[in-house]
C-alpha cells in the first residue's frame, strides 16, 4: 500500500499553504499556490477555498508558511477545521531553452499529529518550443514575433508549468471521501516519490 498514512488518517479537508519560493521568479508563488486546490479537489478532498484562506492567513499573519512547516499544525485545525496541511517548497523555476524548468517539493501533514502524510518531489521541464508565431511581416513581422513570444512565454511558462507540476504530483494521490474511488485504490501503484518529467 503507498502512502499508507493517507489511508489511516483519511483527511478529508485540506488547507493549502501559500508556497514557500526558494526561486527568482516571483510569480510562481502565487500561480502555484492558486492551481495546487483543483487536482486535489478533483481527487476528492474539500479544499478551503484559497482566497478565504490566504486573507485569513494574512489576518493572522500566518502567510509564510515556512514559519509553519515544523510547527505544530493544531492552529490551523482549529481556525480551519481541517484534518491536513499542503505545503510546497519550489526549489527552482528558470527559463532554460525552449521551456521553463521547475523542480518542486510537495508535502502534506497531519493537522492533527504533524506527521507527514504525503511527501514528494517534482523535477519538470516544460517544453514551449512548438508555440505559434507570427508569419511574414518583415521586421515589424519580428518585432511582434518577439513580443508574443514574450507575453506567450511569460504567462505560458507560470501557469502551465504549475498546472502541469501539480497534476503529475497528485495524479496518484489516495482518493479522498468525495471520490468514488475512496477506499478502492489501495492496490494501485503510485509513482516514484522523485518525479523527473518532460511535457509539452
Amino acid at each position: 500500500m503507498e502512502y499508507p498514512q493517507m489511508y489511516e488518517e483519511k483527511p478529508v479537508t485540506i488547507l493549502v499553504m501559500p508556497p514557500i519560493n526558494n526561486s527568482s521568479n516571483v510569480e510562481a508563488k502565487e500561480l502555484l499556490y492558486t492551481s495546487i486546490s483543483r487536482p486535489l479537489a478533483e481527487a476528492g478532498y474539500y479544499v478551503i477555498s484559497p482566497r478565504l484562506a490566504m486573507d485569513i492567513l494574512k489576518a493572522e499573519s500566518a502567510y509564510d508558511a515556512e514559519l509553519f512547516f515544523e510547527a505544530d499544525l493544531k492552529p490551523f485545525k482549529k481556525v480551519f477545521g481541517v484534518d491536513a496541511v499542503v505545503f510546497s517548497v519550489i526549489d527552482s523555476w528558470t527559463k532554460k531553452g525552449f521551456g521553463i524548468s521547475t523542480k518542486i517539493r510537495y508535502v502534506i501533514k497531519s493537522a492533527h499529529t504533524g506527521e507527514v502524510l504525503f511527501d514528494r518531489d517534482c523535477d519538470l521541464y516544460l517544453d514551449l518550443s512548438d508555440n505559434s508565431t507570427f508569419s511574414g511581416g518583415g521586421i515589424v513581422g519580428s518585432l511582434l514575433n518577439l513580443a508574443l513570444s514574450a507575453v506567450n512565454t511569460a504567462l505560458t511558462e507560470t501557469i502551465v508549468a504549475a498546472r502541469e507540476a501539480n497534476y503529475f504530483i497528485f495524479e496518484d494521490i489516495p482518493r479522498g471521501k468525495y471520490s468514488p474511488d475512496c477506499g478502492n485504490d489501495s492496490e494501485v501503484r503510485a509513482k516514484e516519490r522523485n518525479i523527473k518529467v518532460t511535457v509539452k
